[in-house]
């Protein structure tokens, strides 16, 4: 299992969860009820509802975000930042244990 943390925006308490090699963090989310990542479309990238901001190392650690999530990721309902990503689109792995990304502030 791969231990994933969610700051919720203003720097709550974090929300610590495990998930599944070869899931992705959405998914992970989702199953765990997380708070802070709606993901109204499932995870088919046809919404920008899980964005996240992903923490150093890690957001050095992901593979660059393809065509499809950058045009996603331009309708965010927080701002876009340099370490925005959609979590639908973050396959975990062993190598992400102890992952950390902070929720924006709103999905929608």
């Amino acid at each position: 299992m791969i231990k994933v943390h969610l700051v919720p925006a203003g720097g709550g308490t974090p929300v610590t969860l495990q998930g599944k090699p070869g899931q992705s963090l959405m998914q992970a989310a989702v199953a765990a009820n997380a708070p802070g990542i709606d993901a109204e479309c499932g995870g088919l990238l046809t919404c920008a509802t899980c964005h996240v901001y992903v923490r150093e190392p890690f957001a050095a650690m992901l593979p660059p975000a393809d065509g499809d999530e950058q045009g996603m990721l331009a309708f965010t309902a927080s701002p876009r930042q340099a370490n925005s990503r959609l979590s639908c689109q973050i396959r975990l792995e062993p190598a992400l244990d102890g992952l950390t990304v902070d929720l924006p502030a709103t999905q929608n």
